[in-house]
């Protein structure tokens, strides 16, 4: 994990967010995920207040609105799915707008929805902050398993290694005036598919023997160690901490 590798995700910046150690960031996260999931749904204005904290927090980090609306359109199967419940649930049902509609659908959407789309917005924060090889650190530093940081660490490197052989492929074919059309062309689709698996096998042993010979022996060293101060964590937790307060209030109101 030496090496840095930066994503689409991730933003580069220098705001207060972007400096905090990547695992008080994840810790972080992580808690104010639990506190939201862990808000009756019937709680509406709640999630208000949770979309306010994040949108301080985005304040904070200087990313901007565009950049994190887009990413949040990886949250559009859910919506869907979302969409659908309200027709299928059984139980009561009321007229909306002309539609017999369950009223635990309806509930079951809006926690969805509401839950779902914060907890992705805060993914996209994090990731938007922090670098790939940061967040491996971070993991690291809070004692996850190390042989699942290392599948995470060569699952990313080596995605878009993979990607990017995809692509060569895909030039090399349209160079030769190929274009899938139709069916007639999964053929050749196939064959690539498997060219393609049995060119990354070969790179993954290649590359697992030069790792040997340059002494792996089933872990990785640790270049930099990342510590966290009090006033660091105590930053971090700014985010949980207040969601909780919001949490309470919306259990006990």
């Amino acid at each position: 994990m030496g090496a840095g590798h930066a994503h689409r995700l991730y933003r580069h910046g220098h705001s207060p967010v972007h400096a905090l150690p990547p695992h008080t960031k994840l810790a972080a996260t992580f808690c104010f995920v639990i506190v939201v999931v862990s808000t009756p749904r019937e709680a509406m204005w709640a999630f208000g207040g949770y979309a306010v904290l994040l949108g301080t927090v985005a304040y904070a980090s200087r990313v901007p609105l565009p950049f994190l609306l887009k990413r949040l359109l990886i949250e559009v199967p859910f919506v869907a799915f979302a969409v659908l419940m309200p027709f299928v649930a059984e139980g009561e049902r009321v007229d909306v707008l002309g539609m017999s509609l369950s009223v635990n659908g309806l509930w079951g959407a809006w926690n969805v929805l509401a839950k779902g789309t914060l907890g992705v917005a805060a993914s996209v924060l994090l990731a938007s902050t922090t670098e790939l090889r940061e967040l491996l650190l971070g993991l690291q530093r809070l004692k996850l398993p190390p042989l699942l940081v290392q599948i995470a660490s060569f699952m990313i490197r080596y995605g878009d290694v993979i990607t990017d052989e995809m692509r060569r492929m895909k030039i090399a074919r349209e160079s030769r005036g190929f274009e899938a059309r139709g069916v007639s062309q999964w053929g050749v689709l196939a064959k690539s598919a498997g060219a393609l698996f049995i060119r990354s096998y070969e790179r993954g042993e290649r590359v697992h023997l030069a790792m040997v010979s340059r002494g792996y022996a089933g872990s990785m060293p640790v270049i930099d160690e990342v510590t966290a101060s009090r006033a660091q964590w105590t930053y971090a937790f700014a985010l949980p901490g207040a969601a909780l307060v919001v949490c309470l209030l919306g259990w006990t109101l």
